[in-house]
């Protein structure tokens, strides 16, 4: 269990997500008035009270018995937001109710159109507010075995394609049940909530799925886990936030360790962060009061380090102040 928490952090991308942000300076700026201050946003129509959100990340009950319902409820507790992963161990329907407010879901392909639409339908009908569809991992499963007790409950276990004679694993099988640029505005059309696509580092691909409807665009390399050569998620940012304007939220995932972390990303010009490993710590130590714990002290660091750096909101923040 250690092991699935923990991997990624010492691949080659998991090691380049950390450096990239350790070698971003963040630049004091003593003398500021910043009485009154606060990390307050405005998210797709929901007002939070900071800019952490909770990743999706799945089989949390690998590290807690109480799992995503905890997650959920740690993260309404501290006025945030939770992406609840399509892998979940507990139905999306429980995970909702233990959060008492609207969260968002995170959507994986399902291989066809059908399947999808039941998934995404069931999540609607449970009252997720957002959905965050991720295109950077076309086949997620797990990478050792599960225990008895802990499995992904809201989905079918894949079937797999018949290869035929000549035919790749790969390209045939693995990546033939992947979505296509047809597929995405497909689930756009179908889908009456905003719609974010998460695992984007090119900004080719971030202009394309804006322009096909996308509401919102997460710049990710899935924390180190699936190229393991992938560049740093930090060093896209920028490029993908030039090209779809400022009028798109770009959030940012991959590597928050801090809350000096989140505000090196918000300085590039990030809306939000999405935080993972950190708050599994938490649940695996202290369930639903150990991830409250970890956002609370992210969110005391954020206040600390913008505070240090002169800015009382986050619409203070920019690189010229920052940077």
């Amino acid at each position: 269990m250690w092991h699935y928490l923990d991997g990624g952090r010492d691949t080659v991308c998991g090691r380049a997500n950390r450096e990239a942000l350790d070698t971003m300076p963040l630049r004091p700026r003593p003398l500021t008035d910043v009485r009154g201050g606060h990390t307050r946003i405005e998210l797709f129509g929901e007002t939070l009270g900071h800019p952490l959100l909770l990743a999706p990340i799945a089989y949390q009950r690998l590290q807690h018995p109480d799992g995503e319902c905890a997650s959920a409820m740690a993260a309404a507790a501290q006025d945030g937001q939770m992406v609840v992963s399509t892998l979940a161990s507990q139905p999306l329907e429980q995970i909702a109710r233990a959060a008492e407010k609207p969260l968002w879901f995170q959507l994986y392909w399902q291989g066809d159109r059908e399947r999808t639409a039941r998934l995404l339908d069931r999540a609607l009908a449970a009252g997720y507010r957002c959905v965050v569809f991720t295109v950077d991992a076309p086949i997620k499963l797990a990478a050792s075995p599960l225990p008895a007790d802990v499995r992904a409950v809201n989905i079918d276990a894949p079937a797999g394609r018949q290869l035929q004679p000549g035919q790749s694993e790969v390209f045939d099988g693995w990546m033939g049940d992947a979505p296509g640029w047809d597929d995405l505005a497909w689930l756009r059309a179908r889908t009456p909530v905003p719609l974010l696509i998460k695992g984007v580092l090119h900004a080719a691909d971030a202009a394309r799925a804006v322009n096909l409807g996308c509401d919102g665009v997460v710049v990710s390399n899935h924390g180190g886990r699936v190229l393991d050569c992938a560049p740093p998620a930090l060093s896209c940012l920028t490029a993908v936030i030039t090209v779809v304007g400022n009028d798109v939220p770009v959030l940012f995932d991959s590597g928050i360790d801090s809350g000096s972390d989140a505000l090196r990303a918000l300085t590039l010009g990030a809306r939000a962060v999405l935080v993972g490993r950190p708050y599994l710590w938490g649940l695996a130590a202290g369930g639903a009061l150990g991830v409250a714990h970890v956002v609370r002290l992210l969110r005391d660091e954020l206040e600390m380090s913008m505070a240090l750096c002169g800015c009382a909101t986050l619409a203070d923040i920019s690189a010229d102040r920052c940077g």
